[in-house]
C-alpha cells in the first residue's frame, strides 16, 4: 500500500511539473500581420521599427505577400501595441491605417502605387 501511495505521488508531481514547464514555456507568441509595403525598403523600414519596439524578439517581412511575422513576448507587448508601431512607421497593419504623417515622409517607392525598387 506505501508503495502504491508513493506511486501516485510521484506521478501527481511529474504531472504537476510537465504542466509548469508548459507553462513557462510560453514566453513567445507569433503573429502574422498584414502590411501595405510593396518593396525592399518597405521591409528595411519596418524591420527597423520592430527592432526598436519593446518586447519583439525577431520580425520578417515577406515582400511578396506583404505578411510580417513576428515573434514577441507577451509579457512585454501585445499585437494592438505591434501594429501601432507598424503604422507610426508610415504602413496599414490589418485594419489600422498608416499614420498619414509617417506615410507622407515614405519615399515615393513606399507609396502607394510607387515605383518598385
Amino acid at each position: 500500500m506505501k508503495k502504491i501511495t508513493t506511486l501516485i505521488l510521484i506521478t501527481i508531481f511529474a504531472l504537476g511539473s510537465s504542466n509548469i514547464r508548459a507553462q513557462k514555456a510560453k514566453k513567445t507568441e507569433t503573429i502574422i500581420i498584414k502590411t501595405s509595403s510593396q518593396c525592399g525598403m518597405c521591409k528595411a523600414t519596418i524591420e527597423k521599427a520592430m527592432a526598436y519596439e519593446k518586447g519583439v524578439i525577431s520580425s520578417i517581412l515577406d515582400i511578396e505577400t506583404a505578411e510580417l511575422t513576428v515573434k514577441y513576448k507577451p509579457k512585454k507587448t501585445n499585437p494592438s501595441k505591434i501594429r501601432l508601431a507598424i503604422s507610426d512607421s508610415g504602413y496599414d497593419a490589418d485594419d489600422i491605417k498608416a499614420n498619414k504623417k509617417a506615410y507622407d515622409n515614405l519615399p515615393g517607392c513606399c507609396q502607394l502605387g510607387g515605383m518598385d525598387h
